[in-house]
């Protein structure tokens, strides 16, 4: 029990601890409140749009402003109720309590860690499925997943090294899954990878030029662009977009004019 309220009469210790208790259930409305504000000034909504972390709030009735909002005040009123049935004499809980307050900001940043992993590997995934489909191969959706849990992977690593957890294993599992990563990515970006090449060829050849008429097996139709990774060519008000390393493959056919 704490030194300034032993000797206390029973009935002042009971006084003291709803006291405390008032004040802390008022302090962690105030800091879950203040919290709420300042993730707001920072865009932590628009920073989360899209991300699992949205979904999984939505699912919740709440989101994620309102939830690291209530988590700060959770953690005040938890300390506050443990603390006041100490000062009440109810319970012993000292030593708990200060375990609890080293422990606290290991495991907080631990979860930050992870929270934070979770937002980055989202936000990876969804850039690079845009960039994939800017580039006309959105059905490569693999690469950005793997990338997504390949940031979460390491986030959950760091945190457990924060928290004290012997994680000498898991590097070595990240080293293995980092492997198994390259391996997958080269085979779901073989396509990709040849396409890519095949266009840097043709762009600095020029076998074909804008305005041209070419025939790429069953495709013919007028040259509109000549990109790294397609050709794009129009006919009959339809544009085809004729990935560069079946250019090469199948051959293009310069139709002329006659």
């Amino acid at each position: 029990m704490a030194e300034w309220f032993v000797g206390t009469g029973v009935e002042m210790r009971y006084l003291l601890a709803v006291a405390v208790l008032v004040l802390g259930l008022v302090a962690g409305y105030l800091v879950g409140r203040l919290n709420r504000q300042i993730l707001s000034r920072l865009g932590v909504d628009e920073a989360v749009e899209g991300t699992s972390l949205e979904r999984t709030a939505r699912n919740l009735n709440s989101d994620v402003i309102s939830l690291l909002g209530n988590a700060s005040s959770w953690i005040i009123y938890v300390v506050t109720a443990v603390y006041s049935l100490e000062i009440a004499g109810l319970v012993e809980t000292s030593v708990l309590l200060s375990k609890f307050a080293d422990l606290l900001p290991s495991y907080v940043l631990a979860a930050v860690i992870v929270m934070g992993g979770l937002l980055v590997g989202d936000k990876v995934e969804m850039s690079v499925d845009e960039w994939l489909k800017g580039i006309k191969f959105p059905e490569i959706t693999l690469v950005g997943q793997l990338l997504r849990y390949t940031v979460i992977f390491v986030a959950v690593l760091l945190a457990l090294a924060q928290i004290g957890v012997a994680v000498g294993v898991l590097v070595l599992l990240l080293g293995a899954y980092l492997l198994a990563i390259i391996v997958l990515l080269a085979s779901a970006l073989h396509q990709l990878l040849a396409a890519g090449g095949a266009g840097l060829f043709l762009l600095l050849t020029q076998p074909y030029t804008i305005g041209d008429r070419i025939a790429v097996g069953e495709r013919e139709g007028v040259v509109q662009e000549v990109q790294l990774f397609v050709t794009k060519i129009e006919e009959d008000g339809r544009v085809y977009l004729v990935p560069n390393h079946l250019v090469l493959k199948n051959g293009a056919t310069l139709v002329l004019d006659v």
